[in-house]
């Protein structure tokens, strides 16, 4: 697949470990790619979930995805401020179809007051039984727990004021 370059528009689709479709996201702009990550907003962005049900989001939010890492990461830009929607998953891979990934349920919500909160813990252990994840899947998303509250603890990447203002600044530039 060509790399997306910054302004082009790519589709997201988020899977479960057992090969079937999540989520959808059609039209995220693409704000930045290099080798190991890409960096996109969504801004009144289309979302079809497996069942059907459409809905439209609702603030600008700049997403970020990594190749190595076992997490992506969703700031959501609103009138309070800044929140963090982090979903536990795997790495993405890019093809001519759309930028994918696996969902393991869990997520950490951020709030703008820098609350956290890990959720969804009863589906990730319901679904890891259903759909047998397995341990080395399961140490590898408790690591990235780990990593993901170091950074948010650290202001790192993503958590950081600078890096939000500088992205949401570069998309009101192209948009």
């Amino acid at each position: 697949m060509k790399i997306p370059k910054e302004g082009d528009f790519i589709t997201i689709q988020s899977y479960k470990h057992d090969g079937s479709l999540h989520r959808t996201w059609r039209d995220t702009m693409v704000l930045k790619t290099n080798e190991n990550s890409i960096i996109g907003v969504n801004d009144h962005t289309l979302v079809t979930e497996s069942d059907g049900r459409r809905w439209v989001t609702r603030e600008p939010a700049i997403v970020y995805f990594h190749k190595k890492f076992w997490f992506n990461i969703i700031a959501m830009i609103r009138e309070n401020g800044v929140s963090y929607y982090c979903n536990l998953a795997s790495p993405y891979l890019l093809d001519n179809e759309a930028l994918k990934y696996i969902d393991y349920d869990l997520d950490i919500k951020v709030f703008a007051d820098g609350e956290k909160k890990l959720l969804d813990v009863e589906e990730y252990e319901r679904h890891k039984r259903q759909m047998s994840y397995p341990d080395d899947i399961d140490f590898i998303l408790k690591e990235n727990v780990k990593i993901l509250v170091d950074w948010i603890n650290e202001g790192k990447g993503p958590f950081s004021k600078e890096y939000v203002a500088i992205w949401y600044d570069r998309y009101r530039q192209l948009k």
